[in-house]
């Protein structure tokens, strides 16, 4: 099954990348929650956390760090940001296809609605 992001990864669809090498892809989201709103990707399609394996070890480090040099690219790695991976239906979860939110530019508040 081919995603979305397997599409933009490809360059089948175009994206605002702000990176890119050869385990991941960072793009702007487009519907961005914050200011500044990047979608960390690997190129290689895993669905969930769920689903990466203990040979996916490397790949899963190599997008935190990658997640903070996308923070000081965008200047949000001072004032702060918040990094979201939501798994399957519940948490939020609209493409299969492992990846990282970065969000920052603004307070984000409590990272949960408490009942």
């Amino acid at each position: 099954m081919t995603t979305l992001f397997a599409k933009i990864i490809r360059g089948d669809i175009s994206s605002d990348t702000v990176y890119r090498d050869e385990l991941v892809t960072a793009f702007r989201d487009i519907a961005p929650a914050a200011p500044t709103h990047v979608l960390i990707v690997p190129n290689k399609e895993i669905p969930t956390l769920n689903d990466a394996k203990a040979e996916d070890k490397a790949l899963l480090g190599h997008m935190m760090l990658v997640a903070a040099e996308v923070a000081r690219q965008e200047g949000v790695d001072q004032d702060g940001y918040r990094l979201i991976l939501n798994c399957n239906r519940d948490a939020g979860q609209e493409v299969l296809h492992l990846h990282l939110h970065l969000l920052g530019g603004r307070p984000l508040g409590p990272l949960l609605k408490r009942d």
